[in-house]
């Protein structure tokens, strides 16, 4: 296969990773079909959502499987078509998991996908990242405590890869930092900007906004 050809495949392979509908599964193993995310608690089929609803072994195991979605398309996409493959397949996953086609491009945030997307490529923030966007959605008084931590923690995860590829730091595990990163960091926080604009049209609560 040519360079094309590995790309397109990777960028597919990626988005298909991306829409595996993590919550509605763990919310048909326990409910039977009984609840459906969408149309419960803050309408969004993340782990968020389903910890509130179903527990927190529920909601963490959605939240995970959902950072695994991330890492899990990286790799295909640096198997398939290298550096640049990971950077691209990651993207594709987190627009796989906001606007999956089976569902009507209904999905959830992408959150916690571009978080494995930043494990498997960024991994030398990814620990920085966690903890910034933790301790900005605690911060009392917030009106919109999801929403402004997702804005903060994206424009410092997107500030930190530019600063990653012009000084050539480390970065451990992940490809090695070049105009790649922050081209597909930046494409990323518009992806979720863009479902992030689509909740606030639709005036959907912000989730961590909500009583326990």
């Amino acid at each position: 296969m040519n360079g094309a050809v590995r790309l397109l495949f990777a960028a597919l392979g990626g988005y298909l990773l991306g829409t595996t509908p993590s919550a509605d599964l763990a919310c048909r193993l326990v409910t039977g079909g009984t609840v459906d995310l969408r149309s419960s608690g803050s309408g969004n089929p993340g782990g968020v959502n389903a910890k509130r609803l179903l527990g927190r072994r529920i909601g963490y195991a959605v939240m995970a499987a959902d950072v695994a979605k991330g890492i899990a398309a990286c790799r295909w996409g640096r198997g398939t078509a290298g550096d640049v493959g990971a950077h691209l397949a990651g993207v594709a996953a987190v627009a796989g998991h906001c606007y999956p086609l089976w569902t009507g491009f209904r999905g959830g945030k992408g959150v916690a996908t571009s978080f494995g997307q930043c494990v498997a490529t960024f991994p030398a923030y990814a620990p920085v990242d966690a903890a910034l966007a933790t301790s900005v959605a605690r911060i009392p008084g917030l009106r919109r405590p999801a929403l402004v931590s997702v804005a903060v923690s994206s424009a410092a995860w997107l500030a930190a890869s530019v600063l990653w590829w012009r000084r050539g730091l480390p970065n451990l595990w992940g490809p090695r930092p070049t105009r790649a990163l922050p081209l597909a960091n930046a494409v990323t926080v518009l992806v979720i900007a863009s479902r992030a604009a689509v909740m606030l049209r639709r005036r959907e609560p912000d989730e961590l906004a909500l009583p326990r």
